[in-house]
């Protein structure tokens, strides 16, 4: 009966992991790109850091996409509390706040119809989020905060209007 016990719970954990691990959707359209094209070196993908804020997309190569080129956009969505503190150290106002972080390139084709797409990264700061309401005040994230809400990184190719690849977590 003990074994039982511990395998269950060992089941339990394992599916939890699991859980945790996929939690980005990754959605690959072949109709929104020049045809042949395909995934040459590297694996699409994206990550959440340990801190639970910061996004990173792994680097890759597509191939068969000829002379077009393609823009990447990775777009993260963070809410927080802001502490407003004065010049005595006080905290004088707390307010909630919502604001994005992005990271961008158009990448341009290589010879052999080679697309090679670097990483990307995102995290947040607090100059993106809501400022004080006195100038005089300085702001600074609450404990606990700011946390991620969602992320988007879209690669799509000149001439087409939808994206190509879409992945979006956490």
């Amino acid at each position: 009966m003990r074994r039982a016990g511990v395998i269950a719970t060992l089941v339990t954990l394992l599916v939890a992991l699991s859980a945790s691990v996929a939690l980005a959707a990754t959605v690959i359209s072949p109709a929104n790109a020049p045809s042949g094209t395909h995934l040459q070196a590297g694996t699409t993908g994206c990550d959440v850091g340990t801190d639970g804020l910061t996004v990173t997309c792994t680097a890759y190569e597509l191939a068969g996409v000829g002379n077009t080129n393609a823009d990447v956009l990775l777009s993260a969505t963070y809410s927080g509390v802001v502490d407003c503190r004065n010049h005595g150290g006080n905290i004088v106002e707390s307010h909630e706040t919502t604001f994005s972080a992005e990271d961008g390139e158009t990448v341009r084709s290589s010879r052999n119809g080679r697309l090679r797409v670097g990483a990307q990264e995102v995290s947040p700061d607090l100059d993106l989020a809501e400022p004080c309401p006195n100038p005089n005040w300085t702001p600074e994230f609450h404990a606990g905060s700011p946390t991620l809400d969602s992320f988007t990184y879209t690669l799509t190719f000149a001439g087409f209007s939808s994206p190509y690849i879409t992945i979006t977590g956490p």
